[in-house]
C-alpha cells in the first residue's frame, strides 16, 4: 500500500493553484479580476498560476473584449475537474490515516 501523499499531483496541489481550481469548480466560468481578488493574490502571481494551469490542459483561458475593456474569462476543463477530485481523495485518504493514527495513540 502506498502513502497517501503519492496521490497528490504538484500542479493541484500549491495552494493558489488549488484555490484557484476550487473556486472554478463552483462556477461555469469566472474573470481574471474575480479570481485576483477572491483568492487575494497580486496580478502577475494570478497569471503566473493560471499559466501553469493551462500548460497541464487544468484550464482554458478566454480573452475578450466587452466594449474597449479587455476581459480575461478562465474554466475549468474536464481534466482540471478530475485533477482536482483526484486530489481532493487523495487528501481525504491521507486525513483519515492520521486520524487512524491519532485514535490509535489515543487508546494505547
Amino acid at each position: 500500500m502506498t502513502h497517501p501523499t503519492t496521490g497528490l499531483d504538484n500542479v493541484v496541489h500549491q495552494r493558489v493553484r488549488l484555490g484557484i481550481l476550487t473556486v472554478l469548480r463552483q462556477v461555469a466560468r469566472a474573470d481574471f479580476g474575480y479570481l485576483r481578488d477572491h483568492l487575494g493574490l497580486t496580478d502577475g502571481n494570478l497569471s503566473r498560476n493560471l499559466a501553469v494551469l493551462e500548460e497541464s490542459g487544468y484550464v482554458t483561458i478566454e480573452k475578450t473584449f466587452e466594449g474597449k475593456r479587455p476581459r480575461t474569462w478562465v474554466k475549468i476543463t474536464r481534466a482540471g475537474a478530475r485533477a482536482l477530485g483526484e486530489e481532493i481523495d487523495a487528501l481525504r485518504r491521507l486525513l483519515s490515516e492520521m486520524d487512524g493514527e491519532q485514535a490509535s495513540a489515543r487508546s494505547s
